[in-house]
């Protein structure tokens, strides 16, 4: 299956104040503090398996076209909170083409706006590969937001293996959701929209993070 080719551009503030009208519903920006000193609700922390674990249920929708991998991790991220919005009008405000999506600060907005609050802001991790503190930080930006009953959104990039032995292939570019984690995140679970044969699948946050590198996600 042809995998999508994105252009790579550095994340960038402007990229977090990206608006538009083009979605029905309320439109926020992403907010670079707001997000990492959220404070998880009790009804969803009471929810929480006590082994350190917690998986939301998705709607999964495989992707209609090699290029629309953003709108439907997007969409797929969404799912998780009961919304189901359509791929289309998502792509026309991300301003995706047949060369993808540029960048995750074209995701960020689209989830704000649509989950109703400034929940999400895009994080980068700029180096070829991530080093502990990246990891660490992604684990807890995980944790945190699967924990509030939200979707984390990844632009990925190169090969990764699974917990199975599985390789994943996208080496021109890729966006994925993640609805969950185990071991107090150690290990995640991807919902992929490239492949309904392989929708969902586990990987260790160390390969997902090396996998974003370069790139960035939105939490």
């Amino acid at each position: 299956m042809r995998t999508d080719i994105l252009r790579k551009t550095a994340l960038t503030a402007a990229g977090l104040a990206f608006t538009t009208g083009a979605i029905a519903g309320p439109l926020t920006a992403a907010h670079a503090a707001e997000a990492h000193t959220r404070t998880p609700t009790a009804s969803v922390q009471a929810d929480r398996k006590p082994a350190g674990e917690r998986e939301l249920k998705v709607d999964y929708a495989a992707q209609p076209n090699f290029y629309y991998c953003g709108p439907a991790a997007t969409r797929n991220a969404l799912s998780v909170q009961g919304k189901n919005i359509d791929v289309d009008a998502m792509a026309k405000v991300m301003g995706t083409t047949e060369d993808g999506t540029n960048s995750i600060n074209d995701i960020t907005p689209v989830l704000n706006k649509q989950t109703g609050r400034k929940a999400y802001e895009s994080t980068e991790i700029r180096s070829a590969k991530a080093d502990d503190k990246q990891t660490d930080e992604l684990r807890a930006d995980i944790v945190r937001t699967v924990d509030d009953g939200r979707a984390v959104v990844a632009n990925i990039a190169g090969t990764a293996t699974d917990t199975d032995g599985n390789t994943h292939s996208f080496e021109g570019g890729h966006y994925i959701s993640v609805i969950g984690y185990r071991d107090g995140g150690k290990t995640v679970t991807i919902a992929d929209s490239a492949n309904p044969d392989t929708a969902s699948y586990r990987i260790s946050v160390d390969n997902l993070a090396d996998w974003i590198a370069t790139r960035g996600y939105s939490s």
